[in-house]
């Protein structure tokens, strides 16, 4: 169904949460707290506050927690809170205890439980109390609505049939209006010609008209429009090109021009793609000087031992528009003469030992966080292809260059979906190009953190898929 208040429902949730989190939090201050500082004055208590408020919206975030709160049963329900807060519990002992330290910000592990205990009650009850009101004024929220539709060509057939199938949108098709009552194959939704269409809809209550006419009828499209809105009536145009209906496009307007965009795009913009610039350079440099600068000896020396070599593996694969770029590995394999056409298999004989573990481990992908300083890659993106892949994928798959619109990255949405190793089909690699096109037609910052956190989890219980 369609909600009225969906919206309004979903930010009552995550405000009334918030609110409850930092209430838990002062009174934990209050009871632990033996200096009587005002809780507000308190300076080292200030950025803990901070902490907590951040890591619940990207608990949340990676859960799904407030997406369809009016769909979900109770079970549902819970089971999303239950999944967020351990995952927020999670990350604030991680964050505080091992990242930030406790002494820093005088914060006990006293002071931990009382809050996140406290906090954990009373959003249970909250919820509770939420799902008894959802109960009572469900239908209240309802909103369906009765529609028709006119002109049962292709097109008006094509929407009728999404909304039989999809009656979960809350649209009751009515019928259809028509000049040509043949183009109509079942007779009882044949309501009449376009120019009885505004006395039916005046006289029958219907909310919305969806025009599906031909752009050869543009007097009849222009005349039902005025009409519409003289009656109060919502007026739709479906345009009359489309791909398909699972494809995502959006119109933009060029003045009075629309214009059908093949696929949004969020890193065309300027801002996105300077805040996704300034967390690769930040992440990238904190990676290099706090773990790279002392992994690399021991990695050397363990390669070294393994077997004779370099102790980087140096590869030329596809950027950003196509672009080739010099990828940086630690050298997992034995020097052979297959490393550029021939990816690695499971029981690879030419990985090495400590090779093995690093590609477990994904430690062979951390020199690429070089990459990532220099603006060649970035830390959340479609995992670059080498150049004969990139060569023989793109005359197999269609879509395939579409994922080269942005810059590869260490690890991507593909991955965190189970969709990496090697692709024995070119179904396997089709799947990941979807993946990857999706990522990028929904990127935002939050879903980087989301894929971030998911890469980190996955590494330390470890992939099948890893080898």
């Amino acid at each position: 169904m369609i909600y009225r208040y969906a919206t309004f429902i979903k930010a009552i949730n995550l405000s009334i949460d918030y609110t409850i989190l930092n209430i838990s939090m002062v009174i934990a201050y209050l009871i632990v707290d033996k200096s009587y500082i005002f809780w507000a004055s308190n300076k080292n208590y200030l950025p803990v506050v901070l902490v907590f408020n951040l890591i619940w919206l990207l608990a949340a975030n990676i859960t799904g927690l407030y997406e369809q709160v009016l769909n979900k049963d109770s079970i549902r329900t819970y089971q999303s809170v239950f999944k967020t807060y351990l995952l927020f519990v999670c990350l604030i002992c991680f964050t505080i205890i091992i990242i930030i330290g406790t002494k820093a910000y005088f914060i006990t592990r006293e002071y931990l439980f009382y809050s996140l205990a406290l906090f954990g009650f009373l959003v249970g009850i909250w919820k509770l109390i939420f799902l008894a009101i959802r109960r009572s004024d469900r239908n209240l929220l309802i909103d369906a609505r009765n529609i028709i539709i006119v002109g049962a060509g292709r097109i008006g057939n094509d929407l009728f049939q999404y909304f039989k199938n999809n009656r979960d949108k809350g649209y009751n098709v009515l019928g259809f209006f028509d000049d040509k009552p043949d183009n109509i194959i079942d007779k009882k939704l044949y309501l009449g010609t376009t120019d009885n269409c505004i006395d039916y809809v005046i006289t029958n209550q219907v909310d919305e008209i969806f025009c599906a006419l031909p752009f050869t009828d543009s007097h009849k499209i222009e005349q039902l429009m005025l009409d519409a809105d003289k009656h109060l009536i919502r007026f739709k145009i479906i345009p009359e090109y489309y791909i398909n209906s699972k494809k995502s496009m959006f119109i933009q307007n060029f003045d009075h021009i629309p214009v059908i965009a093949v696929r949004p795009e969020p890193l065309e913009s300027i801002l996105n793609r300077m805040v996704k610039r300034l967390f690769d350079f930040l992440f990238s440099c904190f990676v290099i000087v706090f773990i790279l600068s002392w992994l690399c000896p021991i990695m050397a020396i363990l390669i070294k031992l393994q077997s004779r070599g370099p102790v980087f593996f140096v590869q030329l694969r596809s950027g950003r528009d196509n672009l080739p770029f010099k990828c940086y590995k630690f050298r997992s394999m034995r020097i052979n003469n297959e490393a550029n056409k021939m990816q690695a298999t499971r029981n690879d004989v030419r990985i090495t030992k400590i090779g093995a573990f690093m590609r477990r481990t994904n430690i062979d992908e951390l020199p690429q966080f070089v990459n990532v300083l220099l603006g060649e890659m970035s830390v959340v993106g479609p995992r670059p292809h080498m150049i004969s892949h990139t060569e023989e994928y793109s005359k197999l798959i269609d879509q395939f260059m579409v994922r080269h619109f942005m810059k590869p990255g260490i690890t991507g949405w593909a991955q965190v979906k189970g969709l990496r190793g090697e692709t024995k089909t070119t179904e396997a690699m089709m799947n990941r190009v979807e993946a990857d096109v999706w990522y990028l037609e929904n990127w935002s910052f939050l879903l980087d953190m989301k894929i971030i956190v998911i890469t980190i989890w996955n590494t330390l219980r470890g992939e099948s898929n890893a080898f």
